[in-house]
C-alpha cells in the first residue's frame, strides 16, 4: 500500500505557480501608520498621535470619537460600572467627565454604593477579604452596614431609589471626602444615578438594619429609571466598565423594555472594557444591542490603564 501511494502522489510542481508584484498588492500595515518613538517632554496629544494606528488603538480613537460626537450633539453617555472601578482609583476621572458634561448618567451594581460610601467617609476602602473571613469580620464595618442601610430606608420612604438615596445622604453629611463621592456629584448635578442589586451579594444585607422591603423596591425604581434613560440612548453611548454579569443583564431588559414601548433606540455605541471579556457583556452590551444597527467596541486592559488614557484622549478631542 505505501509502494503505491508513493507512486501515486509526487512533489508538486511549483513551475506553473502564478505570481504578482508586491507593489501591486493592496496592504494592511504601512510604516505610515506605526508607532512613533516617544520623546521626553512631548504632549499627550502628541503621544496619542503617536500610537500604532491598528487594532485596538483604531477601536480606542473610535470610542472617543464617539463620546466626543454624543457630547456635542446633546446625546446620553451612559456609564455601567462595577465596583473594582472605585477600588482602582477612577471615581475623579468619573467625577470630572460628569462635571463637564460629559457622562450624563451612571448605573451601577450593589457593591458601588458601600466604597463609594466608605471613601466619603474616611478616604479608604476595601478591606482584605480572606483574612477577615477567616474571623467571622468581613463585612462587619459598622458605620458601613448601619449608614448606608438607612440612608436607603430614609431614602426609599421618601419615594426615592438607592442611588439617589445614597447620594443625598452623603451630600448632606459631613464626610471629610464626600467630594470624592460619585454618589454625591450626581445628586449635587441632578443626573440619574442607579443601582441594581442582587439581594445578599453585598455586605451591607448581613446588618441588622438591612430591609429587603427597601432594597428591593429602591432597586426597582432605579431599574424604571435607568429604562428610562435607555429609552432616550438613540444616538448616544453605553459603556460598559467592568461588570461582568449584572448591568449587562439589566441593560438589555432595559433596552427591551424601551424598544417595547415603541421607543427608537437603534443607532448608538456600545463599549465592554474590561481585562476579561466576559460571555454577558459581548452578548448583552456588545452584540446583541447593536444588531439593528449601532457599533460596539471591546477595550480589553485594566481599568485603572485603559480608563484614565480614555478619559484624558476624550478631554483632549472636547
Amino acid at each position: 500500500m505505501l509502494k503505491l501511494l508513493d507512486m501515486k502522489y509526487r512533489h508538486i510542481d511549483l513551475d506553473g505557480l502564478k505570481t504578482y508584484s508586491i507593489k501591486d498588492r493592496s496592504s494592511k500595515v504601512s510604516v505610515d501608520e506605526s508607532a512613533k518613538p516617544h520623546k521626553k517632554g512631548k504632549l499627550f496629544r502628541e503621544f496619542v498621535d503617536s500610537l500604532p494606528d491598528f487594532l485596538a488603538v483604531k477601536d480606542l480613537k473610535a470610542v472617543v470619537q464617539a463620546v466626543a460626537k454624543a457630547h456635542r450633539n446633546k446625546r446620553p453617555v451612559i456609564l455601567g460600572m462595577g465596583a473594582h472601578s472605585i477600588k482602582v482609583g477612577l471615581s475623579p476621572l468619573i467625577i470630572d467627565l460628569m462635571q463637564k458634561g460629559v457622562i450624563t448618567a451612571i448605573a451601577t451594581n450593589g457593591a458601588c454604593i458601600i466604597h463609594d460610601f466608605e471613601i466619603a467617609y474616611i478616604g479608604q476602602t476595601s478591606e482584605d477579604v480572606a483574612r477577615e473571613l477567616c474571623t467571622g469580620s468581613f463585612g462587619m464595618a459598622k458605620e458601613t452596614g448601619q449608614m448606608l442601610n438607612n440612608a436607603i430606608n430614609n431614602g426609599v420612604k421618601n419615594g426615592h431609589g438607592i442611588g439617589r438615596s445614597v447620594g443625598e445622604f452623603i451630600e448632606k453629611s459631613d464626610f471629610a471626602f464626600k467630594d470624592k463621592s460619585i454618589f454625591r456629584t450626581v445628586y449635587a448635578l441632578d443626573i440619574p444615578a442607579t443601582v441594581h442589586v442582587a439581594v445578599g451579594s453585598d455586605i451591607i444585607h448581613m446588618h441588622p438594619e438591612a430591609d429587603g422591603g427597601s432594597i428591593g423596591e429602591g432597586s426597582l425604581r432605579d431599574f424604571r429609571l435607568f429604562t428610562s434613560v435607555v429609552a432616550d440612548l438613540e444616538g448616544g453611548v453605553y459603556i460598559n466598565l467592568g461588570s461582568a454579569v449584572v448591568l449587562p443583564e439589566v441593560f438589555l431588559k432595559a433596552l427591551t423594555i424601551a424598544r417595547n414601548l415603541g421607543n427608537r433606540v437603534e443607532e448608538f455605541t456600545t463599549v465592554n472594557m474590561d481585562f476579561i471579556q466576559h460571555y454577558r457583556p459581548r452578548e448583552n452590551v456588545l452584540r446583541r444591542p447593536t444588531m439593528i444597527k449601532g457599533q460596539c467596541f471591546a477595550l480589553t486592559g485594566h481599568h485603572e490603564i485603559m480608563f484614565p488614557l480614555l478619559c484624558a484622549m476624550i478631554i483632549e478631542e472636547l
